[in-house]
């Protein structure tokens, strides 16, 4: 078939606009011949087990899946009964972007808490840590946090092992939504498995797809205790790829050697070029009345605009509102954004902002 769009326009949306990784591509076509037993029982997943236990350590399990819903609801599931509770931020993808999945699919209580970055604290997480035993309250079982987080701020190893070394205190488990998790390892310069299964993770939903792959997450067990019932559950929540050597054959390559690393240290970098850029346009003053509202510690990039300034930007760039009564916008980078296409941003914001 013919290209159907434009391939010149260029977007700061998300990161799930970009395509796929070449060598991710050429790992699936490497992938395509001959047949394969299906549902799992092939030579590609059987070797993705080892390559996660290159990066997490042995006894891991990885149980690839379609996307990264998938993924948090699968693996959620597996680690509490019916009457159990997560608690979360309330900005947490699994309470403000999955269309209730967790709830409706799993059966899941969240128990939300507010927090000004994104990230929970042993503190925060108390204000819905009570109520075991009561009959009437779901019982909170599971904290889960993102790394990155949803407002692209990162955890320290040190403060990811403060909150398992509390939630494991008081009988509950840690879940990691791990949709840009190599972004954060990039950004902090650590291994994996720092922040992690060392850091007292139990159960990890590894992202792929805004790495470079076309599809493809993993729902890793960390520790084997924390998750029950994963084989019958990813078939139960219709995560289970019949061709699933597709799935593992793109984590592979992402995986096998340093094609994770590359891609997310490049889309990290280029959101700290965006806000170098804007920065200086403020300082010059090219640009006028943008301000930031959170750190720039991945690649994402959140500021606030001047009234009418987002729409007329998004004629030539997509990207999306995060909260438009406060004209807070998000700029998301990508393993393939490049240098001019930051560059062009930042001018047609001076231009918009004069």
């Amino acid at each position: 078939m013919t290209t159907l769009h434009d391939t010149t326009v260029r977007g700061f949306a998300s990161d799930n606009y970009s395509g796929i990784h070449p060598e991710v591509l050429a790992a699936i076509a490497a992938a395509n011949d001959g047949h394969q037993v299906a549902y799992g029982d092939d030579a590609y997943t059987e070797r993705l087990q080892s390559v996660m236990a290159d990066h997490f350590g042995d006894g891991v399990e990885a149980y690839p899946v379609f996307n990264g819903t998938g993924a948090n609801v699968v693996g959620l599931q597996s680690m509490i009964p019916r009457w159990g509770a997560v608690i979360t931020a309330t900005t947490a993808h699994i309470n403000v972007d999955e269309g209730g999945a967790p709830e409706r699919v799993a059966g899941i209580k969240l128990l939300t808490v507010p927090t000004h970055d994104g990230k929970l604290t042993p503190d925060l997480i108390d204000r819905e840590a009570w109520g075991w035993g009561d009959e009437h309250r779901a019982q909170p079982l599971v904290v889960s946090i993102t790394q990155s987080t949803e407002l692209g701020t990162l955890y320290t190893a040190d403060e990811i092992r403060a909150i398992a070394d509390h939630a494991h205190g008081l009988g509950m488990r840690v879940h990691l939504d791990g949709a840009r998790i190599s972004n954060a390892a990039a950004a902090l310069g650590v291994p994996l498995r720092a922040f992690t299964r060392d850091a007292g993770v139990d159960v990890l939903s590894f992202g792929g797809t805004k790495n470079g792959a076309m599809l493809g997450e993993a729902v890793v067990v960390l520790e084997p205790a924390a998750s029950t019932g994963l084989k019958f559950l990813r078939k139960l929540d219709m995560q289970l790829s019949s061709k699933m050597r597709f799935v593992s054959a793109q984590l592979i390559a992402l995986l096998e050697g340093d094609l994770w690393l590359r891609n997310a240290s490049h889309s990290n970098a280029m959101a700290r070029r965006l806000r170098a850029g804007v920065e200086a346009g403020l300082a010059d003053g090219s640009i006028r009345g943008v301000e930031f509202t959170q750190p720039t510690q991945a690649n994402g990039v959140f500021a606030t605009l001047p009234d009418g300034v987002a729409d007329r930007l998004r004629a030539s760039f997509r990207f999306y509102d995060w909260d438009a009564a406060k004209n807070e916008v998000r700029w998301m980078c990508s393993f393939d954004t490049s240098e001019n296409d930051i560059d062009a941003f930042v001018q047609a914001i001076a231009r918009e902002t004069a």
